[in-house]
């Protein structure tokens, strides 16, 4: 797509909001590679990825001329943000987000869709609110954060250049993809 004028994109949001999917349309969309974090961050049997390690991978990706990445590893947020001409920041209310959390879990877990890697989800792992592991623990632990960390980041001189888009819920975003 010629019209779009930006192609380098990072799509930000907590877990759950849209991230991947958002970013992959958008990158067929614009005719760019779609790079999901995940994906680069989880080894086989949910073995994390050192630091050094997800940071080549990513470099490597990101030196492409088109690419629209989902994700917000902060180990990583220097340099792509530096290489990003837009950021689209999915900001929807908690109790959406929640329920995508749990339904997605649930199909995952019923369907063992294999995810990164030979990953696949276990219902009862994300159960255990008090665990790391769960991902209901980390959007608890993420959600709020989130919400204050990221307009004080944009205004950083070092991400001036980004112009930032800025969704709070799926009607909005969805209106926003079907414009292109």
């Amino acid at each position: 797509m010629q019209s779009f004028p930006y192609q380098k994109i990072v799509v930000i949001s907590v877990t759950s909001s849209g991230k991947s999917t958002l970013a992959n349309q958008l990158a067929k969309i614009i005719e760019a590679d779609f790079i999901d974090l995940d994906s680069l961050h989880w080894e086989a049997n949910w073995v994390e990825a050192p630091d050094d390690v997800l940071r080549q991978r990513v470099d490597q990706a990101t030196s492409a001329k088109s690419w629209v990445v989902a994700g917000n590893y902060s180990v990583v947020r220097d340099f792509i943000w530096k290489r990003a001409e837009m950021i689209i920041w999915l900001d929807y209310p908690f109790h959406i987000v929640f329920w995508r959390l749990l339904t997605r879990t649930i199909r995952r877990s019923v369907f063992q869709e294999e995810l990164w890697n030979g990953n696949r989800e276990n219902f009862w792992t994300h159960m255990k609110l008090w665990s790391e592991e769960s991902l209901f623990h980390w959007l608890f632990k993420t959600y709020w954060r989130r919400k204050r960390e990221y307009p004080k980041l944009f205004l950083l001189p070092e991400f001036s250049h980004l112009k930032i888009i800025h969704h709070k819920n799926p009607a909005e975003t969805k209106k926003w993809i079907l414009s292109l």
